[in-house]
């Protein structure tokens, strides 16, 4: 199967926050692109849901917000793809993937 991720992902064991209406819920990340990520949650908001994804990646001193889409789900997690990031976010996020032993492609 070919990967048609337009950006490399790496693996991230992170607990985050995901805002969904004004609620907040606790989450777990398992990976991270300059595209979006994959989270695990009790609460999966439906296909197309607007969140904003609260994290603090491994050798940042302060948390960040990304507002994303939910674009699939599955029992337990989904796919969030990011809107629009600020310069830090995407400094922050790609200096992480390109540093990360551990890449992540389809099978």
């Amino acid at each position: 199967m070919t990967d048609l991720r337009r950006t490399p992902r790496a693996r991230l064991e992170s607990t985050v926050d995901v805002a969904l209406a004004g609620e907040h819920h606790a989450g777990r990340s398992r990976d991270i692109s300059l595209g979006g990520m994959f989270l695990e949650a009790a609460v999966v908001p439906a296909f197309g849901a607007q969140v904003v994804v609260t994290l603090t990646l491994p050798g940042q001193k302060a948390p960040f917000s990304i507002p994303g889409v939910v674009r699939w789900t599955r029992d337990g997690g989904m796919g969030v793809q990011f809107g629009l990031l600020g310069a830090r976010e995407t400094h922050a996020i790609t200096e992480f993937v390109a540093r990360s032993s551990i890449r992540l492609s389809r099978p």
